[in-house]
């Protein structure tokens, strides 16, 4: 099915199960643990082997010597891969550095060998046999002392600097500015299921039964890491613990799964431990960002600038934090840079919401301390600063854009007019204070497929290598395929992750519900087509209701249509250029009140409120659990999470859950969310977008916005720690 023109009048429409807050079908399976993960099928392979990976222990230079002789002997142990005997491997388009290291070492703790023995114990027993002598090289960790050294990243899909009008003069003739510079810090995706995979060999092909976002993708990359055409590669991820973009890609675990399952003959079993998973994976970059703003007295923005740093290995790309800065205020005279340093820390790559999450970090502290020199209200100075095109371009509007109404109904709603002046609110021994901040996430769409299949008793199956990663991409689906079916939901089963089917979107960028969705409308739609002319009525004009097709005064039951046997039908949507005559993207006001106790500069949310416009929400139920997580990550980015770099040894030293610190259930009070009307028709056939990554972005801001109103304290590095707060703290009376 191609997209090119705006949606018209749909099946979807309806919303007799789209847009209903059911719960999610794949539920029970979860919380029966009848739900397998990763690690977790014990029954589709016999005598499954178990492998351990043993990390490098230098961050850059070679491996001289690697001796596996003890390891091989240690009782249990079947096999030992090293680059040594793996054979020639490829390297994954998707991967900056190789998922089995050796000679050469590119970060600390990258996989330089796989111990696989009978059970667990006995392999990380044997692993730690393994005697590696290194050569160790002069490496380069430190964003702040890389930085001059940053050059113009080329390539990737974001152009690293953008400028219209005359930024330069425009600021340097501004009434108000504001020059200031913001950090923030290398993050880790912290999720609960760790990279996991089970690898078995049958001749020549391989299954992988994996953790991991996007199975197309992952396929393609394990083929050509393995060097191996890709139909003798299969992966099956049908439920995923948790990713926030850590699995977007392929690791070492199904590489070496792989590897390991070729060398031992047999089935194997790979998880990264959590220690190896900061290092030998991927992370959010460290930035430094220096933000210049110039306005008018009565608040109108004339200038806008915003320049990025961030490091990477060498071939990878940068953190593009100043994309968001390109969309979401008004300014004649604008310009945006992107500088990316060369270092020697693990790859950094993808984690929720990448780019804007760190970016609005600091354009919306920005925005605040503005609004403060110009002494206007930050909601007001935002709202005196939207734009209904793109700033850029003004010859390309929104498609849907409502970031004022989420402004207005935040602030009434959250009691926003009972804002105090900095500093001048106590309870008890905390001071108080509210903080307000912009959300802001695109919303692209790309190809996804699908296959349908309606059996005899009226029944339908729906296949795609869509991923679910907590999401609820089972119910959205079957809500997808029940509305445009007229069927009811218990008479949809979804089958996901899995590369036997057609390729989806998969989940990733925001674009997964809307995109996959589609994918499954146009295979329905399809699949009406196909029952309407089986059954001898007019295509064009047959409804599909309460399981009965209905035309030219007839009624004729859908299971009908495929007799005693199967209908099969596959599509996918395909999406033309709509998405670069109008910009989409979704919006959001995030609303937070905090308490600062006046003695420690402990900080604690008291409140939190988010308003979100990001089209069709096709489930309210699943939509706010996302808003909801990502607003908690949000905080966790604002008050503790960061990644300490060793700058001797290079390597990230808080590599597990009791070092780095994710908010638990005490820091986070009740969180309300709410949704705008909105279907944006220029979107796709389900008027949808996305709400996982938006709920995220803006909302440290708004934490750290609350902090300056309660204390007086303006914190511009990431996180907001108590040493960064306690000196500036009031005196007590």
């Amino acid at each position: 099915m191609k997209f090119d023109t705006p949606a018209g009048q749909n099946p979807i429409d309806r919303m007799r199960v789209v847009g209903q807050p059911l719960d999610r079908i794949d539920g029970p399976h979860k919380v029966t643990g009848t739900a397998p993960y990763a690690y977790e099928w014990h029954d589709v392979t016999e005598r499954a082997a178990y492998g351990h990976v043993v990390g490098a222990g230098i961050a850059k230079g070679r491996i001289a010597s690697i001796d596996t002789s003890a390891a091989e002997r240690a009782p249990g142990v079947l096999a030992v891969v090293t680059a040594q005997n793996a054979g020639k491997l490829g390297k994954g388009r998707m991967n900056t550095a190789h998922l089995l290291g050796g000679p050469q070492i590119q970060h600390y703790h990258q996989a330089i060998a796989l111990v696989v023995a009978e059970t667990f114990e006995q392999a990380r027993a044997a692993a730690a046999l393994v005697r590696v002598d290194y050569r160790r090289e002069r490496g380069r960790f430190s964003l702040s002392r890389e930085k001059d050294n940053a050059i113009k990243p080329q390539g990737g899909e974001t152009p690293a600097d953008s400028a219209v009008g005359d930024f330069d003069s425009a600021f340097a003739a501004a009434e108000v500015t504001l020059d200031a510079t913001y950090t923030t810090p290398d993050q880790s995706h912290a999720m609960m299921e760790p990279m996991a995979s089970l690898a078995a060999w049958d001749g020549d092909q391989v299954t992988i039964w994996t953790s991991n976002q996007m199975i197309a993708w992952g396929k393609g990359d394990v083929a050509r890491t393995l060097g191996i055409p890709a139909d003798k590669v299969r992966l099956v991820s049908p439920y995923i613990g948790g990713g926030f973009g850590g699995k977007l890609f392929v690791r070492a675990d199904a590489v070496l799964a792989a590897l390991g399952a070729k060398a031992a003959k047999r089935p194997v079993k790979v998880a990264l431990h959590r220690p190896l998973i900061a290092n030998n994976t991927t992370h959010r970059p460290a930035t430094e960002q220096r933000i210049r703003i110039g306005a008018r007295r009565d608040g109108t923005i004339t200038a806008m600038g915003h320049e990025s740093w961030s490091g990477d290995l060498k071939g990878g790309g940068p953190e593009v934090a100043v994309q968001q800065t390109r969309l979401l205020y008004a300014g004649e005279h604008r310009m945006t840079r992107m500088r990316l340093a060369t270092l020697d820390l693990p790859e950094g790559n993808a984690m929720r919401a990448p780019g804007e999450t760190p970016g609005m970090m600091a354009l919306e502290i920005a925005m605040d301390e503005m609004a403060e020199k110009l002494g206007m209200d930050p909601v007001e100075f935002r709202i005196r600063n939207d734009t209904q095109v793109d700033p850029e371009n003004p010859e390309r509007p929104f498609s849907q854009r409502q970031f004022v109404e989420c402004l207005r109904q935040g602030a009434e709603k959250f009691g926003w007019s009972q804002r105090q002046p900095t500093g001048t609110v106590r309870d008890g021994r905390w001071l108080v204070g509210m903080g307000v901040a912009a959300g802001f996430r695109n919303a692209p769409v790309m190809k996804s497929g699908a296959r349908a299949r309606l059996d005899g008793d009226g029944r339908v199956t729906i296949e795609t290598d869509m991923t679910d990663i907590g999401t609820g991409s089972y119910t959205i689906i079957a809500q997808t395929a029940a509305e445009t079916l007229g069927l009811p939901i218990e008479s949809i089963d979804v089958k996901l992750g899995d590369s036997d089917f057609p390729a989806s979107a998969g989940s990733g960028g925001q674009w997964g519900a809307n995109s996959a969705t589609a994918g499954v409308y146009a295979a329905c739609m399809k699949l009406r087509e196909v029952v309407a002319t089986r059954l001898e009525l007019d295509p064009a004009t047959a409804e599909f209701v309460d399981g009965q097709v209905r035309a030219g005064g007839r009624s004729v039951p859908l299971a009908e249509a495929a007799g005693d046997g199967q209908l099969v039908v596959e599509d996918a949507i395909e999406f033309g250029d709509l998405d670069k005559q109008k910009q989409l993207s979704t919006f959001a006001a995030h609303f937070v009140e905090v308490g600062v106790d006046a003695l420690t500069g402990e900080t604690r949310v008291r409140r939190m409120l988010s308003v979100a416009a990001a089209g069709r929400i096709l489930n309210p139920k699943q939509a706010r659990s996302q808003m909801i997580g990502a607003m908690t990550m949000g905080v966790g980015a604002a008050l503790s999470e960061e990644l300490a770099v060793d700058e001797t040894m290079g390597f990230f030293v808080n590599h597990d859950l009791a070092g780095y610190e994710v908010p638990v259930h005490a820091d986070i009070p009740e969180q309300e969310v709410v949704f705008l009307d909105e279907a944006d028709a220029d979107s796709s056939p389900m008027k949808a977008k996305g709400v996982g990554e938006l709920g995220l972005c803006g909302v440290p801001a708004a934490v750290a916005n609350a902090i300056h109103n309660a204390t007086g304290v303006r914190v511009r590095e990431y996180p907001i720690t108590i040493e960064k707060i306690i000196d500036g703290l009031p005196d007590i009376a």
